[in-house]
């Protein structure tokens, strides 16, 4: 099965209150399209964070090993996999250099749990610039981030 999963995070200040929005989106084999929207708001996060976490709750949602297409306007997300940061902080037991501990150990963890059973791959594109679900994914973030559900 193919799911292409968009993603997006917010956060209104680094830390602030911030959200995530994320459309997971499949077409069965009688080409009928199948979409599904999850946003989240937070009281105290970074946009990173948000980032991940819109992600990981599209992974997470998924009930069967997938081929997940993940389209993102995070280079955050996007390059720690298509540039192999994460093997390399894995490694280096999650330290950037020598003594920089990785942020966000948690979120990254959970998310390559998250992906284990499926087949996953990054696709990075430019946010703000027209793009539907990007668009979709980041006024869900926004609204989420503007409309706090829970603590962090």
């Amino acid at each position: 099965m193919n799911v292409t999963l968009y993603s997006d995070g917010s956060s209104r200040g680094n830390p602030g209150p911030g959200g995530y929005g994320t459309i997971l989106e499949y077409i069965d084999p009688k080409g009928t399209l199948h979409s599904r929207e999850y946003s989240e708001g937070f009281a105290e996060t970074t946009n990173n964070r948000m980032e991940l976490l819109g992600v990981i709750t599209g992974l997470e949602a998924l009930t069967k090993p997938c081929r997940v297409e993940v389209i993102t306007d995070s280079k955050y997300v996007a390059d720690a996999f298509n540039q192999h940061w994460v093997e390399g902080w894995i490694k280096k037991d999650w330290r950037r250099g020598k003594s920089d501990e990785v942020k966000n150990i948690d979120l990254w963890l959970r998310l390559l749990k998250a992906m284990n059973p499926h087949q996953v791959s990054f696709t990075w594109v430019k946010g703000h610039a027209g793009h539907p679900q990007n668009e979709r994914c980041d006024k869900l973030a926004t609204s989420a981030a503007d409309n706090i559900v829970k603590e962090i």
